[in-house]
Protein backbone atom coordinates (compact mmCIF):
# COMPACT_ATOMS: atom_id res chain seq x y z
CA UNK A 1 0.00 0.00 0.00
CA UNK A 2 1.36 3.33 -0.73
CA UNK A 3 2.06 6.23 1.53
CA UNK A 4 -1.02 8.27 0.91
CA UNK A 5 -3.48 5.40 1.39
CA UNK A 6 -1.44 4.11 4.73
CA UNK A 7 -2.55 7.79 5.51
CA UNK A 8 -6.13 7.93 4.26
CA UNK A 9 -6.48 4.33 6.05
CA UNK A 10 -4.98 5.82 9.54
CA UNK A 11 -7.27 8.65 9.36
CA UNK A 12 -10.49 6.71 8.47
CA UNK A 13 -9.88 4.41 11.42
CA UNK A 14 -8.81 7.54 13.70
CA UNK A 15 -12.11 9.02 13.13
CA UNK A 16 -14.14 5.97 13.68
CA UNK A 17 -12.28 5.39 17.10
CA UNK A 18 -13.29 8.91 18.00
CA UNK A 19 -16.65 8.46 17.28
CA UNK A 20 -16.82 5.61 19.23
CA UNK A 21 -15.58 7.34 22.09
CA UNK A 22 -17.94 10.18 21.48
CA UNK A 23 -20.60 8.01 21.39
CA UNK A 24 -19.77 5.84 24.99
CA UNK A 25 -19.23 9.17 26.41
CA UNK A 26 -22.17 10.68 25.84
CA UNK A 27 -24.02 7.36 26.84
CA UNK A 28 -22.26 7.32 30.44
CA UNK A 29 -22.59 11.16 30.83
CA UNK A 30 -26.36 10.15 33.10
CA UNK A 31 -24.82 7.29 35.06
CA UNK A 32 -21.35 8.95 35.90
CA UNK A 33 -23.05 12.39 36.15
CA UNK A 34 -23.62 13.41 40.57
CA UNK A 35 -25.46 16.70 39.45
CA UNK A 36 -28.11 15.28 37.39
CA UNK A 37 -31.76 15.83 38.20
CA UNK A 38 -32.77 12.21 39.54
CA UNK A 39 -29.80 12.73 41.63
CA UNK A 40 -30.66 15.71 42.95
CA UNK A 41 -34.26 15.22 43.10
CA UNK A 42 -33.34 11.84 45.56
CA UNK A 43 -32.97 14.24 48.32
CA UNK A 44 -36.57 14.67 47.98
CA UNK A 45 -37.41 10.68 49.03
CA UNK A 46 -38.10 10.91 52.53
CA UNK A 47 -40.60 14.08 52.34
CA UNK A 48 -44.18 13.39 51.99
CA UNK A 49 -44.92 16.86 50.06
CA UNK A 50 -42.92 18.35 47.09
CA UNK A 51 -39.67 19.71 47.92
CA UNK A 52 -40.11 23.36 46.59
CA UNK A 53 -36.87 23.67 43.46
CA UNK A 54 -37.77 27.26 42.35
CA UNK A 55 -39.70 29.42 45.01
CA UNK A 56 -41.22 32.77 42.83
CA UNK A 57 -40.34 36.13 44.60
CA UNK A 58 -42.98 37.68 47.08
CA UNK A 59 -42.84 41.24 48.50
CA UNK A 60 -41.23 39.88 51.47
CA UNK A 61 -39.37 37.07 50.47
CA UNK A 62 -36.87 37.00 46.91
CA UNK A 63 -36.14 34.22 44.28
CA UNK A 64 -33.63 32.18 45.38
CA UNK A 65 -30.15 32.43 43.63
CA UNK A 66 -29.50 29.28 43.63
CA UNK A 67 -32.23 27.09 41.94
CA UNK A 68 -31.07 23.95 39.31
CA UNK A 69 -33.26 24.30 36.86
CA UNK A 70 -31.45 25.84 33.87
CA UNK A 71 -33.73 28.66 32.69
CA UNK A 72 -36.27 29.32 35.95
CA UNK A 73 -39.52 31.07 34.84
CA UNK A 74 -40.26 33.74 37.02
CA UNK A 75 -43.78 33.08 36.93
CA UNK A 76 -43.79 29.30 37.91
CA UNK A 77 -43.01 28.00 40.83
CA UNK A 78 -41.64 24.33 40.80
CA UNK A 79 -41.75 21.38 43.35
CA UNK A 80 -39.73 17.84 43.09
CA UNK A 81 -40.85 14.21 44.66
CA UNK A 82 -38.27 11.77 43.88
CA UNK A 83 -39.72 8.38 44.10
CA UNK A 84 -38.18 4.46 44.02
CA UNK A 85 -40.63 2.06 43.16
CA UNK A 86 -38.49 -1.05 45.15
CA UNK A 87 -40.27 0.85 48.16
CA UNK A 88 -44.14 0.97 46.54
CA UNK A 89 -45.98 2.38 44.26
CA UNK A 90 -45.87 5.90 44.55
CA UNK A 91 -49.08 8.30 44.94
CA UNK A 92 -48.93 12.20 43.76
CA UNK A 93 -52.13 14.02 44.85
CA UNK A 94 -52.65 17.56 44.16
CA UNK A 95 -55.83 19.73 44.78
CA UNK A 96 -57.07 22.19 42.18
CA UNK A 97 -57.96 25.56 42.42
CA UNK A 98 -57.34 29.09 40.41
CA UNK A 99 -53.62 28.43 39.42
CA UNK A 100 -52.80 26.44 36.63
CA UNK A 101 -50.90 23.12 37.94
CA UNK A 102 -48.96 20.85 35.81
CA UNK A 103 -47.81 16.87 36.72
CA UNK A 104 -44.87 15.42 34.92
CA UNK A 105 -43.34 12.30 35.50
CA UNK A 106 -39.33 11.80 34.62
CA UNK A 107 -37.22 8.77 34.56
CA UNK A 108 -33.70 8.65 33.56
CA UNK A 109 -34.18 9.47 30.08
CA UNK A 110 -36.94 12.14 30.65
CA UNK A 111 -40.41 12.52 30.81
CA UNK A 112 -42.60 10.60 30.01
CA UNK A 113 -46.24 11.58 31.12
CA UNK A 114 -47.91 14.88 31.79
CA UNK A 115 -51.24 16.27 33.06
CA UNK A 116 -52.79 19.61 34.31
CA UNK A 117 -55.23 20.33 36.49
CA UNK A 118 -57.49 19.58 33.95
CA UNK A 119 -57.88 16.30 34.09
CA UNK A 120 -58.68 16.92 38.11
CA UNK A 121 -62.19 14.93 39.10
CA UNK A 122 -63.52 17.38 41.70
CA UNK A 123 -60.88 19.33 42.55
CA UNK A 124 -58.05 16.29 43.21
CA UNK A 125 -55.74 15.27 40.64
CA UNK A 126 -54.59 11.86 41.67
CA UNK A 127 -51.41 10.05 40.41
CA UNK A 128 -50.24 6.74 40.93
CA UNK A 129 -46.85 5.22 39.74
CA UNK A 130 -46.28 1.97 39.49
CA UNK A 131 -44.13 -0.85 37.94
CA UNK A 132 -45.58 -3.14 35.48
CA UNK A 133 -45.88 -5.89 38.30
CA UNK A 134 -47.41 -3.31 40.77
CA UNK A 135 -49.83 -2.27 37.74
CA UNK A 136 -50.87 -5.75 37.75
CA UNK A 137 -51.46 -6.72 41.34
CA UNK A 138 -53.11 -3.60 41.44
CA UNK A 139 -56.24 -4.86 38.59
CA UNK A 140 -56.61 -7.96 40.07
CA UNK A 141 -56.97 -6.38 43.64
CA UNK A 142 -59.32 -4.37 42.24
CA UNK A 143 -63.21 -3.79 43.92
CA UNK A 144 -65.32 -3.85 40.19
CA UNK A 145 -68.07 -1.91 42.60
CA UNK A 146 -65.94 0.59 43.39
CA UNK A 147 -64.59 2.57 40.69
CA UNK A 148 -60.96 4.06 41.06
CA UNK A 149 -60.34 7.75 39.93
CA UNK A 150 -56.45 7.50 40.17
CA UNK A 151 -54.55 7.97 37.11
CA UNK A 152 -52.41 5.03 36.95
CA UNK A 153 -48.79 5.23 35.21
CA UNK A 154 -46.62 2.21 34.60
CA UNK A 155 -43.01 3.95 35.04
CA UNK A 156 -40.43 2.88 32.12
CA UNK A 157 -37.68 2.39 35.43
CA UNK A 158 -37.77 1.77 39.00
CA UNK A 159 -36.46 5.31 40.10
CA UNK A 160 -37.40 8.75 38.76
CA UNK A 161 -39.48 12.08 40.13
CA UNK A 162 -42.45 14.51 39.19
CA UNK A 163 -42.16 17.67 38.51
CA UNK A 164 -44.96 20.28 39.97
CA UNK A 165 -45.12 23.27 38.25
CA UNK A 166 -48.05 25.94 39.23
CA UNK A 167 -48.41 28.95 37.68
CA UNK A 168 -48.52 32.21 38.93
CA UNK A 169 -50.27 35.09 36.00
CA UNK A 170 -50.04 37.97 38.65
CA UNK A 171 -47.96 38.86 41.13
CA UNK A 172 -50.13 38.69 43.71
CA UNK A 173 -50.05 35.39 42.98
CA UNK A 174 -46.97 34.13 43.97
CA UNK A 175 -47.61 33.59 47.60
CA UNK A 176 -50.29 31.07 46.68
CA UNK A 177 -48.26 29.45 43.70
CA UNK A 178 -45.10 28.93 46.12
CA UNK A 179 -47.76 27.28 48.82
CA UNK A 180 -50.04 25.41 46.10
CA UNK A 181 -46.61 23.75 45.17
CA UNK A 182 -45.40 22.51 48.46
CA UNK A 183 -49.41 21.52 49.53
CA UNK A 184 -48.92 18.82 46.70
CA UNK A 185 -48.58 14.98 48.52
CA UNK A 186 -46.00 12.39 47.26
CA UNK A 187 -46.22 9.32 49.38
CA UNK A 188 -45.71 5.66 49.15
CA UNK A 189 -49.46 3.31 48.38
CA UNK A 190 -49.28 0.49 50.64
CA UNK A 191 -51.77 -2.32 50.17
CA UNK A 192 -53.26 -1.55 53.92
CA UNK A 193 -54.11 2.06 52.47
CA UNK A 194 -55.62 0.46 49.26
CA UNK A 195 -57.84 -1.16 50.99
CA UNK A 196 -58.66 1.80 53.44
CA UNK A 197 -59.15 4.01 50.78
CA UNK A 198 -61.82 1.34 48.59
CA UNK A 199 -63.92 0.89 51.65
CA UNK A 200 -64.18 4.44 52.61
Amino acid sequence: MNPTGRFLLATLAGLVLAGLVHIAVVLAIPSLSESDALTKARTSEALDHAMPVYTLSTGINPAPTEAWLPIPDPSVAVGICAYNLADGPMRVSARTGALMLSLAVHGRRGAFYAVTDQAAVRGALDLVILTRAQYDEALANEDENDVSRDVRIVATEREGFVVVRVVAALPSQRQAANEAVQAVSCTIDSPTEDAAKSGG
